[in-house]
Parts: structure tokens; sequence; C-alpha cells
């Protein structure tokens, strides 16, 4: 071979290695971004690599998803629902996005997740009214408006329509809203060409590419205990969610006392009470956060065997559950998929 050829071949080559060395250059060089506020009635934390900042372009983007479904925002459609009978999915694109999916939850966790749950939740004292004990009476009365089977669909003139069986029936997203808000944000960075970012909604996460220090996300599950302010953090784990979504629930914080009894703040829609089931914290791994959300909130209303069965419709879903066992003793359960992504242990 000549030495022309020879260099003919070697170009291909040597150009790959200057545009890979640039690249490299331009990633090292490129800032990393820290943006926190307030949303959803709780804080938001976003990492990422741009030498730009876009947090008003950010919360631009939160504050569409907290007109569509923002309970304390009185002109969003979900509070527009909430007061009226019916809506157009047509109008409100992130409504529909989270509503439909809702519903396929629903279906599939046998209605362990149900965002027509708003009434129970707000007579318990964990939505935006005060907290006053529900009788058991008063319980029962409310299930009759509970149930996602209870929302019709309906089409007119080309529109999707959903109408409630009875007026006094509401929605309530919340165990799906923040996990959505993640997501949205995410496809808003994604379309900037950011691709090394980290997005948090109140716990619920999504990650891609590599961090500030040029390694993969880790994000540790802190071990459940009643510490309702979160004042002494002891982590049980550390995962890799890279490129992935992550979302964790549990009534280890989110709880009250009333008469000397703890009251959790999941709400079972079958029995129309909190929750006695014995996972203290559910943690999911999916695709995309809505669903990661949704599905941690469904575990921890199902139980430990529920959810095993739930998981073997859902192979793709990747889990690690904290469960008290018979003594009163913290176990841990986690998929085989989960396995993977377990970078430490704490005992």
């Amino acid at each position: 071979m000549s030495k022309n050829k020879k260099l003919y071949w070697q170009l291909p080559v040597i150009v790959i290695v200057v545009v890979g060395a640039l690249l490299i250059s331009h990633n090292i060089e490129t800032p990393y971004q820290h943006d926190q506020g307030f949303v959803f009635g709780t804080v938001y934390h976003v990492t990422y690599q741009s030498k730009e900042n876009l947090k008003d372009s950010i919360e631009a983007e939160l504050k569409k998803v907290d007109n569509s479904l923002s309970m304390f925002n009185s002109k969003s459609t979900i509070s527009r629902f909430n007061n009226g009978t019916s809506i157009s999915l047509d109008d409100d694109s992130m409504f529909a996005d989270v509503f439909v999916k809702a519903m396929k939850i629903s279906k599939t966790t046998g209605g362990a997740f149900d965002i027509t749950i708003a009434p129970l939740v707000n007579a318990w004292g964990f939505g935006f009214k005060s907290k006053k004990m529900p009788s058991a009476k008063q319980v029962d009365s409310l299930r009759q408006f509970i149930g996602y089977q209870r929302i019709r669909y309906d089409t007119h003139n080309g529109k999707r329509y959903i109408e409630k069986s009875d007026p006094r029936m509401m929605l309530d997203c919340s165990a799906i809203a923040k996990g959505y808000g993640s997501d949205v944000v995410a496809r808003f960075l994604r379309k900037k060409g950011i691709h090394n970012f980290m997005i948090e909604i109140g716990g619920e996460i999504v990650a891609s590419g590599v961090s500030e220090k040029r390694v993969p996300w880790k994000i540790g599950v802190t071990k459940p205990t009643d510490d309702s302010l979160a004042e002494n953090e002891e982590l049980q784990t550390v995962l890799n969610v890279t490129d992935i979504a992550m979302a964790t629930s549990g009534n280890y914080r989110n709880f009250y006392y009333n008469g000397g009894k703890k009251y959790a703040h999941t709400i079972d829609p079958h029995t129309g009470r909190p929750v006695q089931h014995n996972i203290l914290s559910s943690t999911v791994l999916a695709h995309d956060c809505a669903t990661a959300d949704a599905f941690a909130t469904s575990f921890m209303v199902t139980g430990l065997s529920g959810a095993q069965k739930i998981l073997k419709k859902h192979p793709e879903l990747m889990v690690y559950f904290i469960y008290s066992d018979e003594k009163g003793k913290n176990q841990v359960w986690f998929s085989k998929k989960m396995r993977e992504k377990i970078l430490s242990n704490q005992n």
C-alpha cells in the first residue's frame, strides 16, 4: 500500500480522534447550573450542564403543569373539573397525558392507584382542608364518590370529554403530578440539547448522562424512621439512577397523630382509610417519572405480596421495598433488575 493510501485510510481515524477530543473538551468546559425553587407545595432542584441559566424557562414549564394539575390553583384544569361536571381533554394536553396514564395504572393495579381519591384525602386531613378525623359513617358515605370506573369518557364533535358520574366527585393528581413535572422539565432540557442533568421535585427524580463529577448520578434511599422533619436521615442504600426515572413513596414522614394513634398519608381507595400494610418505603425506577410516581404510591396500598403480583405483569419496573416483617423488624426486598442499580447497602 502506498504512503498516500495509508494516509487516506488513517484520516477518518484522525478526524474521529480530533472531534472526540473537542467534544470532551467542550463538555469539561461547559459549567453545570444549579437551580431550585418552590412548586406543587414542595421544593425542586435542577442541576444541568449548560452555559446558559434556564431557571426562568424551567419555572415556566412547571407553571404549565401547575395550571393543569394543581388543586391549589383555582384556575387549573383539575380545579375546573372538580368544581364542575366535565372538561375537554383536548383543551389541555398535559392533563390528558396524566389522566390517560392514571387510568391505565388504576386498571393494572386493581384500583390501588386512583385519582378520584380526593374526597377521602381531604376528609382525613391530608389535602387542602383542615385536619379532622372523619367518622366511619362519613368515610363510608364518601366511598360512593370514589372509583376511577365512575369517570365517563365521551366524544363530541371530534373532542374527548371526561365527565363525573356524580357532581361530588373530585380528582387528586398529587401522587403523579410531581413525577410528571420532572418529566416535563426533562423533555424541555433535552429539546435544548442538554443531556447531562438531574431533576428532583419533592423526591421524584429524572436523571440523564453524568454529574458534575463526570460520574453516573447516585441517589440514596433513606431508612424509614418516624422523622417528619427529616432531621435524622440515614441511608439504607445508594442507587445508580442514570438515564432513568425514580420515585419513592413512604408513610414514615408524612403522617400525623390523633388521639395517640398514628395515621399515614396514603389512603387505600378500597377501604377509604389510611393504609395498614407492611411496606414502609416504596422506590420504583421506570422509563418516566410519572409512571414511577404512581406505582410507588400503588405499592404502598397493595403491600408487599400485592406488589409482587403486579410486578409479574410489569417486569419493566425496578423496585426496592423496605418493609416491616412479622416481628416488626425492617427488611428489604428488591426486584432482580434492581440488583444492578444498587451501589451499596447500609446495615
